[in-house]
């Protein structure tokens, strides 16, 4: 094709020998300058923005960050430290943050209201980190006992969604206990304070209200729930930075050898994560397993704990959890 037919208005030149050449080589050159290009925005260069809570049950994420795994594995990570899960997926949700962590209830609402997020892994389970705590002076044994009472809790959580099963298990109606929607972080004071009657939290929480002089009165477990604290990803994150990904749970993964491999020096960074003594973390951290999973057993709390929500009202369809998953990632 002549000069002429590309840029009009132009005279086709009359040495033709090395034009040819200088023009391949020009186009070999835009060719790879624009494949960096491309290359480029498909890696990090913008930072990954982590929402996590600074809670017991997410281990992992804090001992990634606090150990560098994430700068060890090339990646540029922003921590969003939050105490409870509902901040963390109105993270995710309003797109300022790429991936969060939250308990098994906000994921699942988050996921039915949301075809923008992905459930990618559980990294924390613990049947028993939800515990409802009293003051110690008071007269309460049973759940039963605070009918008619003030019982604090952040509702859209997984305690809150525990704090259901269990009155369900028990045969107490939901609206028999007045339920004050309460930070966690404001929980232990208020119970002190007594404007409260109780509060149900996870960890570190209620092992703070304890160090305040609250009691337990009893825990969430035996419903047949593991309270997988979920790992949510923003698709449009996922379809566009896969190698990101990788190495985003590749470092999650180290964090997870180290937790096991290290239990005591983990004691002592949540620690001063958390703000709890040593020896109340090295408790509160046995109530919980750390691992990256999203198995059959998982899958089949999410399913139950979904099923139950809609029961209750909490949520008005159940998602799809073949599509709202993946375990692609941790393979």
């Amino acid at each position: 094709m002549k000069f002429t037919a590309l840029f009009p208005g132009h005279t086709a030149p009359r040495h033709r020998g090395p034009i040819p050449l200088l023009f391949t080589a020009l186009v070999l050159g835009l060719s790879v300058a624009f494949a960096a290009c491309t290359q480029k925005s498909e890696t990090a260069s913008e930072p990954i923005r982590f929402a996590f809570q600074n809670r017991i049950g997410s281990a992992l994420p804090v001992i990634a960050v606090e150990k560098g795994f994430f700068a060890d594995a090339g990646l540029d990570v922003k921590p969003l430290r939050f105490n409870n899960g509902p901040a963390c997926a109105e993270a995710l949700y309003s797109g300022s943050a790429d991936f969060g962590t939250m308990g098994d209830t906000t994921a699942i609402i988050s996921a039915s209201r949301s075809e923008n997020l992905t459930i990618i892994a559980s990294h924390c389970t613990g049947e028993h980190r939800h515990r409802l705590i009293v003051r110690k002076d008071s007269p309460y044994t049973t759940l039963a006992d605070l009918s008619g009472k003030r019982v604090g809790i952040k509702k859209g959580t997984s305690t809150y969604g525990g704090f259901l099963a269990a009155l369900s298990a028990a045969g107490i109606p939901a609206g028999a206990i007045t339920v004050t929607d309460l930070s966690p972080s404001t929980l232990p004071e208020a119970l002190a304070a007594g404007s409260i009657d109780a509060f149900a939290a996870s960890e570190p929480t209620p092992s703070m209200g304890e160090l305040k002089g609250g009691r337990e009165l009893m825990t969430f477990g035996g419903l047949g729930n593991r309270y997988p604290i979920m790992l949510l990803a923003q698709k449009e994150f996922l379809a566009n930075r896969r190698a990101d990904t990788l190495a985003f749970m590749k470092a999650l993964k180290t964090a997870e050898a180290f937790v096991q491999a290290h239990p005591a020096e983990t004691a002592d960074i949540m620690a001063r994560a958390t703000g709890l003594p040593r020896g109340v973390m090295q408790s509160a951290m046995a109530r919980h397993t750390y691992a990256l999973a999203l198995d059959a057993s998982i899958m089949e709390s999410l399913s139950d704990t979904a099923g139950f929500l809609k029961a209750q009202g909490k949520v008005q369809t159940v998602p799809d959890f073949s599509t709202a998953c993946t375990d692609r990632y941790l393979n």
